[in-house]
């Protein structure tokens, strides 16, 4: 079982991100889950978030057998020419024949699509090895130094990346800055993962590390520049993405889904 988090982004406030929504999946078994979170309650509080029309009840639990047109709609087609290139851009490349995880593509490349306000990201889980790592795309480098974002395009793969927590960013307050090792800051990680990767960077001492995983040159995305590799150690009695927003709402019901809304 693989958990996918949807963020709503309200339009009118640059750091009005609210996590709104959970997707449970199991690809082999063909069962999919989509409940709402608390932090969807927050979000129309504060902001007027609504709930998406392929889940119009903030209430229910959805289930289907098949992926919801909602989050299959944000992966590319399989039919169109570049789509192994863009399997390459997020690292994902299968070998052979070998059949994608639709999942694994939705978690790496934030389902992002130019007509609305949502990022997909991955519940946080411990690696074979027992540690914190997570792979995600560098946010923030078109609005940093021109110097910061031109050193990007020098990087290569496997180099060494330094991270640092912002306390004074406009945005968010809190921030976590990539830096290159000679502290050039190039970018920042995701918002979804400040508080997570604070705790990391916080309690793992020096065993927290950083990499480029992959450089995506023009004409790929600006979205997906840079894949940044972190890993850390797993802190005694931490549970990732455990704050009250990402409680799931108390259902009424279950809805089982044949043909999600689209």
């Amino acid at each position: 079982m693989k958990t996918l988090f949807v963020a709503w982004k309200d339009p009118q406030n640059v750091s009005g991100w609210f996590p709104v929504g959970r997707l449970d999946a199991d690809v082999l078994t063909g069962r999919y889950r989509f409940r709402y979170l608390q932090g969807a309650v927050e979000a129309a509080e504060q902001c007027g978030f609504v709930p998406f029309d392929s889940f119009p009840t903030i209430e229910q639990e959805y289930i289907s057998g098949e992926l919801f047109p909602f989050f299959a709609n944000r992966l590319q087609n399989v039919n169109r020419p570049g789509f192994r290139e863009h399997l390459r851009r997020l690292d994902l490349e299968p070998n052979g024949n070998e059949s994608f995880d639709p999942i694994e593509v939705l978690a790496v490349s934030e389902g992002r699509r130019a007509t609305d306000n949502l990022e997909i990201f991955p519940k946080v889980e411990r690696s074979d090895g027992g540690n914190f790592a997570i792979k995600f795309f560098l946010h923030g480098w078109r609005h940093i130094h021109p110097h910061g974002a031109a050193r990007i395009l020098s990087l290569q793969p496997g180099e060494q990346l330094g991270v640092a927590i912002e306390a004074t960013n406009p945005a968010t307050g809190f921030a976590i800055q990539i830096q290159t090792v000679d502290r050039v800051v190039i970018g920042y990680a995701p918002r979804y993962l400040i508080e997570d990767l604070g705790q990391v960077i916080l309690q793992c001492a020096g065993s927290v590390s950083a990499s480029v995983s992959r450089l995506n040159r023009p004409p790929a995305p600006p979205s997906q520049r840079l894949l940044v590799s972190f890993e850390g150690c797993w802190p005694e009695g931490y549970q990732p993405m455990s704050g009250e927003e990402f409680v799931p709402i108390d259902k009424v019901g279950i809805v089982p889904v044949q043909h999600a809304v689209r």
